[in-house]
């Protein structure tokens, strides 16, 4: 498997010529509807034999698979590596195996479409978080219709996560937070509240996905789940926790979230790398690759590699230009960026610095945009983190977005673990 870069001039018909592959293959791994394909777009191209094309090295060629340089030789010994003729076919090495863990965020409606997308996805799952209960003030919970999604996880042999929200009406609100954890009836109703709920209707755990925590709220916080993770282990069930991406200790909106004591209270926190830019922000990438490690390597001196889950976007945004503050962005999935972008024949561009997708186009009022978002080199980029840095695995926000390549990338660089 390896990702070509769609080139002016170049057709779906002329690059299953050029690497022998069929059509139907390339439509079918990246979602593609329509024949239409855009310079600078990305496709996964599916096979374990390459074929060398005027200019390539054994270099560009591991760059494009994804695969170490030494390995990629090793598996082709009878090539010299400076006179690759064009027309010769290579091997593509599998990767060293490496299982990981694969969390999921799904939101519940209740409908038919919520057992499609579970076991559609199921293959390439380990956990799944339904989304979502929020909690009241007096420690109280919502209700969600989930029981028939609960069912759909177990028999697809799928963990089901309950995560636990601090949205209301106006968003996530560290106020609510507060007020429920400040005080102590309010925090142990939400504790057996919490408790009760998830073993009642047969969750594998709790994912808590409580934002915008205040900084005075740090040591209230940690010691809710410190009480939450007592009861739930005790009974032989998860906690884990959706995180903001901290990279240092000097961040003042992040301040309410001390990672080392969460760390050693979770089984496993799954970290949101990603709105380094978003809806009220000016334009740029969601989740940059610099930042993202930079997360990471703070993570890992504050906990074990293994209770890190790497959280990737399946989404962008969208920005109408030039930027003002007043006017906000548009969440856009990475699949309808890339498809706006085939519909429209606009070329997609792609920041190495930041290993991230991007591309400008004036509408029929002759007003710009522009539209950050992910594709399959970006999210490739980001496994490789994965690997890198031996973590416990990478999920996603969320699967009810869609992303086409994404299974298959998956089962390039992972064995996906089963707990069922």
């Amino acid at each position: 498997m390896f990702v070509y870069t769609v080139k002016s001039g170049d057709s779906l018909f002329t690059i299953s010529q050029k690497y022998d592959i069929s059509m139907d293959s390339i439509r079918s791994v990246n979602g593609l509807i329509r024949p239409t394909i855009v310079p600078g777009q990305a496709l996964l191209i599916d096979t374990n034999v390459y074929t060398i094309q005027p200019g390539d090295s054994f270099y560009t060629i591991s760059q494009m698979a994804y695969i170490p340089l030494d390995r990629l030789m090793a598996a082709n010994p009878e090539l010299h590596p400076y006179f690759l003729q064009p027309g010769t076919k290579i091997v593509l090495p599998e990767l060293p195996e490496y299982t990981t863990s694969v969390l999921n965020y799904l939101f519940i409606t209740g409908t038919q479409n919520d057992s499609l997308f579970i076991n559609d996805f199921a293959p390439y799952t380990t956990y799944y978080s339904f989304f979502r209960y929020y909690f009241n003030v007096d420690g109280s919970l919502s209700s969600l219709d989930d029981l028939t999604a609960i069912e759909s996880a177990w028999n697809s042999h799928t963990a089901p996560l309950m995560t636990i929200t601090n949205l209301t009406a106006a968003g996530f609100s560290g106020v609510l937070t507060s007020e429920t954890l400040n005080n102590a009836s309010s925090r142990l109703n939400l504790v057996n509240n919490i408790f009760t709920l998830v073993t009642q209707r047969g969750y594998a755990g709790v994912n808590i996905d409580f934002e915008g925590t205040l900084p005075e709220d740090r040591t209230i916080f940690t010691r809710f789940l410190s009480e939450l993770g007592d009861l739930l282990h005790e009974a032989g069930l998860l906690l884990t926790i959706a995180i903001p991406p901290k990279t240092s200790e000097d961040i003042p909106w992040y301040a309410g979230y001390d990672y080392e004591a969460i760390g050693s209270i979770v089984d496993f926190m799954f970290i949101m790398t990603y709105n380094w830019h978003h809806t009220a922000s000016e334009p740029g990438p969601v989740a940059p690759i610099r930042p993202v490690r930079n997360t990471i390597e703070f993570a890992l001196e504050k906990m074990d590699s293994r209770k890190v889950i790497l959280g990737i976007p399946l989404y962008g945004f969208h920005w109408t230009l030039p930027y003002h503050l007043e006017n906000l962005a548009t969440a856009v999935s990475n699949q309808d960026a890339i498809d706006f972008a085939m519909n429209n024949n606009i070329p997609i561009h792609y920041s190495t610095e930041d290993e991230t997708p991007y591309f400008y186009y004036v509408d029929e009022a002759g007003q710009r945009h522009v539209v950050w978002f992910e594709d399959t080199r970006s999210i490739a980029a980001k496994m490789q983190l994965v690997r890198e840095y031996q973590l416990q695995g990478i999920g996603a926000w969320q699967i009810g977005f869609g992303f086409s390549q994404g299974p298959w990338l998956l089962t390039k660089f992972f064995n996906i673990r089963k707990v069922t």
